[in-house]
């Protein structure tokens, strides 16, 4: 009986009908587990930014003193001693909380969604409202841990990719209105660098094998869908053969993204040349269904007007931005910073100290 009960199991096992059963519930249930914690997370954070407004509302009602915060975080504490919510410091974050967001400003920003420690770390890093409610939104969107979040405020991504003003590009006149939007939040001017910790007049082959070394944080400097492809990819025609500096996929916008780079001040040629990638790897590289293949020109620099004068005349669309590298030691910190001629005068004075001491 119970050799026959193992060899049922055992088919049943292998039966397609039960393995797709299986596989739906396992989803269903891996869908349930995820709401519930966006629940969890979303009653949480309502909860704190009520007790913020109540904890504004009475110490103003009753006048209570500075000391009102340290006593019911202690109280809370001593009640529930299990939650770690209830410091002096995040009392004061929930109180900020409340202050910078209305009951109905609350409930229809991206912010509510966010968890606890991500909007913490929002109040703190970023002033402006509506710079903050950016942030909010894309890492909704993008799935951005808190660390992640973090990076990308220090390096003004909102500033370099939210904004339009800076960017130059084509991609409206080339593309689909649909598709012309996309590339055009994907764009950002200046992209940042500083990953690569190459200083000065770095050669384009330099900052290339730099990129693909550390072509996580590229990817992530780049933004969400990109696929790296390759590096020097071939394009031969008869005897002759082209390299493209960085190949790369987008998922959302469905082709190809050339990606050139110049290590030194834009010139209007380097549009022809990036153009000519273009539509070889339209002709050789894109299969059906792929968009329209769209280049990405990084320069060390560029003038606007020159910039957008050379593209008047390309048919591919292209992007053009400039990209910064490791800056030296910022000013500030260099007048800080002890000169050799002091160091070795301390070392000189140390040295005396310990031969006085010896006799």
């Amino acid at each position: 009986m119970k050799k026959q009960l193992k060899k049922k199991s055992a088919t049943l096992h292998l039966d397609n009908n039960y393995k797709n059963f299986l596989t739906g519930i396992k989803e269903r249930l891996q869908t349930a587990q995820i709401r519930a914690a966006m629940a969890a997370n979303h009653e949480l954070v309502k909860f704190y930014w009520e007790l913020g407004a109540d904890l504004i509302e009475k110490q103003k009602a009753f006048k209570w003193g500075d000391n009102f915060l340290e006593q019911f975080s202690n109280d809370m504490r001593e009640a529930f001693p299990e939650m770690q919510g209830f410091s002096k410091r995040n009392l004061e974050h929930m109180r900020r909380f409340a202050s910078l967001y209305s009951k109905l400003e609350f409930a229809k920003q991206p912010v509510s969604q966010l968890p606890w420690g991500h909007i913490v770390r929002l109040m703190q890093m970023v002033s402006d409202e509506k710079t903050r409610e950016w942030y909010a939104a894309q890492t909704i969107k993008n799935g951005w841990s808190r660390t992640i979040l973090e990076m990308q405020v220090e390096s003004d991504l909102y500033e370099r990719q939210g904004k339009s003003s800076k960017k130059i590009s084509n991609f409206d006149k080339h593309l689909p209105p649909a598709q012309s939007d996309l590339a055009n939040e994907v764009l950002k001017d200046p992209y940042n660098f500083d990953f690569l910790t190459i200083q000065g007049k770095a050669h384009e082959r330099a900052v290339e094998n730099g990129l693909i070394a550390h072509i996580r944080d590229f990817l992530l400097e780049l933004g969400q869908g990109f696929s790296f492809v390759g590096s020097q990819v071939p394009l031969t025609f008869d005897d002759q053969e082209f390299f493209v500096d960085l190949l790369f996929y987008h998922l959302n916008l469905r082709c190809f993204v050339v990606v050139e780079l110049k290590a030194t001040k834009f010139k209007p040629d380097h549009t022809g040349q990036l153009g000519f990638y273009l539509a070889a790897v339209d002709d050789q590289l894109r299969k059906e269904g792929d968009n329209q293949s769209i280049g990405i020109l990084l320069c060390k620099s560029k003038n606007k007007i020159i910039a957008e004068y050379a593209l008047r005349s390309v048919k591919a669309p292209i992007g053009i931005s400039e990209y910064q590298l490791s800056k030296a030691l910022p000013k500030t910190l260099k007048t800080n910073l002890p000169t050799i001629e002091e160091i070795e005068a301390e070392l000189n004075e140390a040295n005396s100290k310990s031969k006085k001491t010896r006799k």
